[in-house]
């Protein structure tokens, strides 16, 4: 039975690094680097890595990679990291690291081909050089709003509360607002990039379902196609709770089995581990 196996009688599974502190540990010490030699940015690594449409033309890719760890000053990389620490440890903690590492990079590659692709087409307003993690960050705050979408955030000035999803809605509006409307230093459209990444990451790879009306998919998708408001109004984990044990056991858990015996238990992400152990309580309760 599934409750004699080895790794469902065992918990524990051993220390595991968080990528969110050592994302942050990275930032850090690129900052101090920055800090450390002549410039704001440093011209020379400004020139090299600093996303810029002048770099990408002369070959500079990695530029997509390298400007999402430089920081323009102190305020830049706090609020940041701020961000990356507050949403990162949950969308780690149900996404695992592998995937969770994947969605930041790519939030963040995606969301500086936005911002290069803007800079091309109105130099004049997005001509300059950009930096900063924030486009991985807005892509950790639209998978947070897709995968917790009814939990409550509360802002520290306004004191205001309000759901996941408003803040991800809002957080869109205010990007389009300002490509539109450009404001200086402000990269709107590496934040809409890094959101659109975040979303659609969560909505297919994760919870295997379509955003709109009339595509095919599993239940989930077509109960959205139904209502294209119930993604919203729904906790992907639900779905797992209101099924049967037979049906957990074959959609959710036989799945996981399968990969332990190609790769081993040490492939498994953090939100498989908590589903075995769901199945072991489960088991153990029939």
């Amino acid at each position: 039975m599934l409750e004699d196996r080895d790794y469902m009688r065992s918990p524990e599974y051993g220390p595991r690094v968080s990528l969110t502190v050592v994302l942050l540990a990275v930032n850090a010490v690129v900052f101090v680097v920055e800090c450390f030699t002549l410039g704001n940015p440093p011209q020379f690594l400004g020139n090299r890595f600093a996303l810029s449409v002048d770099g990408l033309r002369h070959g500079f890719i990695w530029q997509l990679l390298t400007y999402q760890f430089m920081h323009a000053n102190m305020w830049h990389i706090l609020i940041n990291s701020w961000a990356l620490y507050l949403f990162g440890r949950e969308v780690e903690g149900r996404l695992g690291g592998k995937p969770f590492l994947i969605l930041f990079l790519t939030a963040g590659v995606v969301g500086g081909i936005f911002q290069a692709l803007a800079a091309f087409v109105w130099p004049q307003f997005f001509g300059g050089p950009v930096v900063g993690a924030s486009a991985g960050c807005f892509g950790l705050v639209a998978a947070y709003a897709t995968l917790f979408p009814r939990r409550e955030l509360t802002l520290l000035i306004p004191p205001i509360t309000f759901h996941a999803k408003t803040m991800l809605i809002l957080s869109a509006v205010l990007a389009v607002m300002g490509i539109v409307f450009p404001i200086d230093n402000v990269a709107n459209a590496a934040h809409l990039g890094g959101m659109l990444v975040g979303f659609f990451y969560v909505r297919w790879l994760v919870q295997g379902r379509w955003p709109w009306p009339g595509t095919t998919g599993n239940r989930e998708a077509a109960r959205s196609a139904a209502d294209p408001t119930a993604f919203w109004r729904r906790d992907p984990a639900a779905s797992e709770e209101e099924q049967s044990t037979d049906e957990f056991v074959k959609s959710a858990v036989d799945p996981i089995l399968d990969k332990i015996s190609r790769h081993g238990i040490q492939s498994l992400t953090a939100r498989e581990r908590k589903i075995l152990e769901q199945a072991r309580t489960r088991m153990a309760k029939h």
